[in-house]
């Protein structure tokens, strides 16, 4: 415990945006950030989270490689991030670097015929940027994802989907880097797609291969509002959340368990159970990640109680426990 932290202390000599890591054996150029004791409330959509020790912002995949050489020589732990949504973070942090993927997003059409596209997009991009491009160009087949917050990659690894919609359905295949800057690339159906999750193993999606029909662009804006209309309709989208909390039980809505289990407007500190949509839990201030673990535990418990369903996690927990 005591090399890799004293290895953290090395990699704070870092300085200025051009940045070259001096310490120890490594001695390439790093073109990004790297902040000591950055406050994670910061990059999660929920806006909890304690302190990481490190956070890098690689500007490109390169300084991905030369960094995570680096952490993994020095045996400093890694933490992939995204967007930040469908993510709690622990208020007492997270160990070693975590690293963000936001500057990767790259979007370029490999391919374009009459019927079809083939994008390749880096998996920093928001969905709602590829979102946008898609609604303009009239490229089909995300329109269900409109409203979802986050980063392609994140959508990725959790296989995000709404409204019969999956992104997994859409990827030819990504570009990985595992934590020790190996890359590859992986077919789909080596992925593992499955509801809400897929089997990657710990690393960083690069980028992916997507194949999206040709449409026209008014109805693929005229679904995509619709979608997001509905949405807001039923989901406190304004609100300070990470999306759904739990997945839905097979033949079974995990919002309506909730509702019928009489939690709605359930509070630990200030984590509330939405009133408009109960598979959301909301941070009304101050929220903590202890109180967010909390309810979702008690609302288990009701749920259990009323039906005999165990619900499972959606949110992504991470950091150090107490």
């Amino acid at each position: 415990m005591e090399g890799w932290r004293g290895a953290i202390k090395e990699v704070r000599i870092i300085k200025t945006s051009a940045i070259e890591i001096t310490s120890g054996e490594f001695r390439r150029y790093f073109k990004g950030e790297i902040r000591p004791d950055e406050d994670m409330s910061l990059h999660t959509t929920l806006r909890i989270g304690g302190p990481a020790d490190l956070f890098a912002i690689p500007e490109d995949v390169l300084s991905l490689k030369y960094l995570l050489v680096y952490l993994s020589d020095k045996g400093i732990p890694v933490t992939p991030i995204g967007g930040g949504s469908n993510l709690l973070i622990s208020d007492i942090g997270i160990d070693g670097c975590v690293i963000s993927s936001l500057s990767l997003k790259r979007i370029e059409i490999i391919e374009r015929d009459r019927d079809n596209v083939r994008l390749f997009v880096e998996s920093g991009t928001s969905l709602q940027t590829l979102l946008n491009i898609s609604k303009k160009e009239g490229f089909s087949g995300l329109e269900g994802l409109a409203g979802i917050p986050g980063s392609l990659g994140g959508a990725i690894r959790g296989n995000a989907g709404s409204y019969g919609i999956e992104i997994g359905d859409l990827i030819e295949s990504i570009a990985f880097m595992d934590t020790r800057g190996n890359i590859s690339i992986i077919k789909k159906d080596d992925i593992g797609f499955g509801y809400r999750s897929s089997r990657l193993p710990e690393g960083f999606i690069l980028s992916a291969i997507l194949r999206m029909a040709i449409a026209d662009p008014r109805d693929v804006a005229s679904r995509m509002d619709s979608f997001v209309m509905e949405k807001k309709e039923r989901q406190p989208v304004s609100e300070r959340s990470a999306g759904c909390v739990f997945k839905n039980p097979e033949g079974r809505q995990a919002g309506r368990l909730i509702d019928e289990a009489g939690c709605k407007g359930m509070r630990r500190g200030d984590i509330e159970v939405s009133m408009k949509h109960a598979n959301f839990f909301i941070n009304r201030g101050k929220g903590r990640a202890s109180d967010f673990l909390s309810l979702m535990d008690e609302v288990k418990e009701r749920v259990f109680r009323y039906c005999r369903i165990e619900l499972e996690p959606e949110i992504r927990i991470i950091g150090k426990r107490c």
